[in-house]
């Protein structure tokens, strides 16, 4: 932000405010300046809980599909995390991290082999910001983090990332391994503001989780995600996230990818799995939803904002991608709420 010149003059010194304040909250301050912070701060948690398992001898636990977003640590030991889909056991070594976006059912285990029991019928609550000592502790010990997030945004998010993210490589860990000694430190001896504190770090260790899997992507990944890590594709979808109402051509896409138009529109419909426009109108249509929970604006504003020049044109795109027409959206979410 510029520095701007302090006048004595009272409208003067009102008008300087009210351009640092609009440059303050402009939507890029308040989403974040590239497409990843932008996708995570419409996800927005609305539920978290976090805690470690400090667990003895031979043991396999059953987690059931819930939903939810879970993130985990080695702390120390090793174990096997094993999906239901069939997939072959995944080896976790101390200082590792996974993650698990889909909620689905899985397990974890000193051995494979083992039969598992419903981890839950040894807990005596929810972990809630403690460490459970399962079985004498002393084998294995872990941090875990389980978020939820708003469906129709979630969605956007977990479609984008395989079962299992896998950080186990050493020089990835090393900036993990900030947050999780300090969220250790805080479960083991609690402090004033410490289940706050904790909340934020592990947020910050999931998005750590999920920046580091953007960087070891491969060619064959698909997803608006995997398109970040394509320099050319990256700055057509950072366009359309810092401009979301400009009436974007794919032409002009293309500039900013600096290809011709059919090599963008055909590498970024393999790479991110829609076309160009598919994409821009699903992105318009999270940041109206986002508007309507958040904010009285009116749909026709909304839609203005986003670029359309009616409010019918609005609705029925709106309507197309999300099922339902704006108003009946707000009144959908409120009574859920």
């Amino acid at each position: 932000m510029p520095i701007l010149p302090i006048s004595l003059e009272l409208g003067q010194q009102c008008r300087t405010f009210y351009i640092m304040k609009s440059n303050l909250i402009s939507r890029s301050s308040i989403l974040g300046i590239d497409p990843l912070s932008d996708v995570l701060s419409l996800v927005k948690s609305n539920g978290f809980m976090s805690g470690g398992l400090d667990i003895g001898g031979e043991w396999s636990y059953n987690f059931d599909a819930d939903g939810a977003f879970r993130c985990f640590a080695m702390v120390s030991g090793c174990c096997w995390l094993t999906l239901a889909d069939g997939s072959e056991p995944i080896e976790i070594n101390k200082g590792e991290f996974f993650a698990l976006p889909h909620g689905r059912r899985f397990s974890l285990a000193s051995d494979p082999a083992i039969t598992p029991i419903d981890m839950y019928r040894e807990m005596d609550g929810p972990l809630n910001g403690r460490v459970l000592s399962l079985r004498g502790g002393g084998s294995a010990c872990l941090f875990g983090a389980l978020f939820t997030f708003r469906p129709d945004f979630a969605k956007y998010l977990t479609d984008a990332l395989p079962a299992v993210l896998h950080i186990g490589d050493g020089a990835d860990r090393d900036a993990l391994h900030l947050y999780l000694d300090r969220v250790m430190a805080l479960l083991r001896r609690p402090q004033p503001g410490s289940v706050l504190v904790t909340a934020h770090l592990a947020e910050t260790m999931l998005i750590e989780v999920l920046r580091l899997h953007l960087t070891k992507a491969t060619g064959g990944d698909v997803g608006w995600l995997f398109a970040l890590s394509d320099d050319q594709l990256s700055r057509a979808v950072t366009a359309m996230h810092e401009q979301p109402g400009r009436r974007w051509t794919v032409q002009q896409l293309a500039e900013r990818a600096n290809m011709s138009r059919s090599a963008f529109a055909l590498r970024f419909k393999e790479k991110v799995g829609v076309a160009v426009m598919e994409y821009l109108i699903r992105w318009r249509m999270l940041l109206a939803a986002d508007r309507l929970l958040v904010s009285s604006d009116p749909v026709g504003a909304i839609g203005g904002w986003l670029g359309y020049e009616s409010e019918s044109a609005f609705v029925f795109a709106f309507r197309r991608e999300m099922g339902c027409t704006p108003r009946q959206y707000s009144h959908r979410s409120a009574f859920a709420a």
